[in-house]
């Protein structure tokens, strides 16, 4: 038996399997949309509300107040200044190096999981039209082995064969519509991260100024 035989018997199994398997990848998609909603979801804040209460604390240098209010908030930007709070009598340059590593943890933690979403969105179409190619195959060769050849076998096998491609993209389309939107909600908490270390970064470089001034006194 040489090898394109070998393949042929391996494609006579036909797309079925292949339909059980987009199933069980739209199970696992459908967790992980459920999944990073509700992070998003509870994480989420009214960013306005936020930095107008944390520049207040800190327009009266009170930094113990300030650290409090971000530890009530569970968003990454508060998380982000809590840790720098924590760390705050190192200076703004250690302050500065610790803030980037929490944002490369906090976008770390939020992009966990949208790999198979992206790689759904991605491949499930190529794994249904797999399975479409699949049945085709043992549609022919049911027809080239009928005693009675007729057409019909053949469309009622190719239409079966169809419903693959048809489910990889039911599968496909979602994903990467949720791919999307939870890639977009990344970039705002990045950038509300980002704004956050500034607002810590100016306050703390102006403090430094104000202690050199002192000295100078």
């Amino acid at each position: 038996m040489n090898i394109t035989e070998i393949l042929k018997n391996l494609a006579l199994v036909g797309g079925e399997w292949i339909l059980y398997l987009l199933i069980l990848s739209s199970v696992l998609s459908v967790a992980v949309m459920i999944y990073k909603a509700l992070y998003f979801y509870r994480n989420q804040v009214s960013w306005d509300a936020f930095v107008e209460m944390l520049t207040a604390f800190m327009n009266k240098d009170d930094i113990e107040a300030a650290t409090s209010y971000v530890q009530r908030i569970s968003t990454p930007a508060a998380r982000l200044l809590l840790t720098g709070f924590q760390n705050i009598d190192k200076g703004a340059e250690a302050v500065e190096e610790i803030l980037i590593g929490k944002r490369i943890s906090e976008k770390f933690r939020m992009e966990s999981k949208l790999v198979i979403l992206g790689t759904l969105g991605n491949n499930a179409p190529f794994i249904g039209l797999f399975g479409t190619v699949l049945g085709i195959i043992k549609a022919f060769h049911d027809l080239a082995t009928s005693q009675s050849p007729n057409p019909s076998v053949v469309m009622t096998g190719v239409s079966e064969a169809l419903v693959a491609t048809a489910v990889g993209l039911l599968v496909a389309i979602p994903a990467v519509i949720a791919y999307n939107y939870f890639q977009r909600r990344v970039k705002e908490f990045v950038t509300q991260m980002e704004a956050a270390s500034k607002i810590l970064l100016v306050y703390l470089k102006s403090e430094d100024r104000k202690n050199s001034s002192h000295a100078r006194i």
